[in-house]
């Protein structure tokens, strides 16, 4: 029921391989263009361009190397090719509510992938360890700082395969 490693969908490590590329073929290389071009104007210590293309570097490898171990400790699921459609497993799309019949539809994606303003829930997230291997109708109890709260599985879905 739960994937070893850090899971992602196929789409997913594609965002983070162009995001990848971006940096390290676009980004980079104009910043390192900027940085001799000021470390030529002399005067390091107040050269703006200079200063600010330099800690512009360092944020850009930091990201490289995060977005490089990510992609390393990957293990790409394609949620349509999940065994068991019935119960709530990694990539399900699935619609909950409340006791006031509120309804959510949520999808539960990768840690890095995760967008709560696209309903992309992480997979370590409280509601989505809550909901893993619930079935429809089950009721799941998620524990949130305002205090529990408790959901129903109205339904469940999973994209069609390619």
């Amino acid at each position: 029921m739960k994937p070893d490693g850090n899971p992602i969908t196929p789409a997913g490590i594609s965002a983070l391989r162009a995001r990848y590329d971006h940096l390290l073929g676009t980004e980079r290389p104009q910043i390192v263009e900027i940085v001799s071009w000021a470390a030529g104007n002399g005067d390091r210590s107040e050269n703006g361009d200079y200063l600010y293309g330099r800690k512009r570097m360092r944020e850009i490898d930091r990201e490289l190397a995060f977005l490089a171990r990510r992609m390393k400790a990957a293990r790409v699921i394609d949620p349509a090719r999940q065994e068991d459609h019935s119960r709530v497993l990694f990539g399900a799309t699935v619609e909950i509510a409340d006791e006031d019949d509120n309804r959510k539809v949520l999808t539960l994606v990768g840690d890095d992938e995760q967008d709560a303003t696209a309903s992309k829930i992480g997979w370590s997230a409280p509601i989505a360890r809550a909901l893993r291997g619930a079935r429809v109708g089950d009721l799941r109890t998620v524990r949130l700082p305002g205090g529990e709260k408790q959901w129903e599985i109205m339904s469940i879905t999973y994209p069609a395969a390619t």
